[in-house]
């Protein structure tokens, strides 16, 4: 009696992602009012690949901002895309909330991220309509 062998083809090799990363900016009126305008908070991560990254992030567009805040994420200090909205939600102290989350494979190699968050608002010191952009700090990828 013949003995049949089964056999499997292999499966990829899948990268890992390191462990999750909090990402959080403030971002608040600079005209003397100290009104609160965006905050941007969630988590990402690298691949080990060195060429992919996720993010879960969300942003709430509080009360002063007119219209609601952006963000943009930034690749190896220049290369910068807006991240993918996913739905929205509500929080307290937020006119919305919006939930961006994606897996991005970028390529090429990812060194580090930044996380830049704009916001406009109707100054109550003077009248006129003002802009503001805050950086988070630099996410180094910890497998390069």
């Amino acid at each position: 009696m013949a003995l049949a062998a089964l056999i499997l083809p292999a499966t990829p090799a899948h990268a890992a992602y390191g462990p999750d990363q909090s990402v959080w900016v403030q971002v608040t009126a600079n005209d003397g009012s100290g009104m609160p305008l965006a905050q941007l908070q969630g988590t990402i991560a690298f691949d080990d690949s060195n060429t992919k990254y996720r993010y879960s992030l969300s942003i709430c567009w509080q009360s002063g901002a007119y219209p609601q805040p952006s963000a943009v994420i930034v690749v190896n200090g220049s290369s910068g895309s807006y991240p993918i909205w996913s739905g929205s939600s509500s929080a307290p102290g937020c006119q919305q909330v919006a939930l961006y989350s994606s897996e991005v494979n970028f390529g090429s190699a990812v060194y580090n991220l930044r996380f830049d968050v704009t916001a406009g608002w109707f100054s109550r010191t003077n009248g006129q309509y003002m802009s503001r952009t805050k950086s988070s700090g630099t996410y180094d990828n910890p497998f390069n």
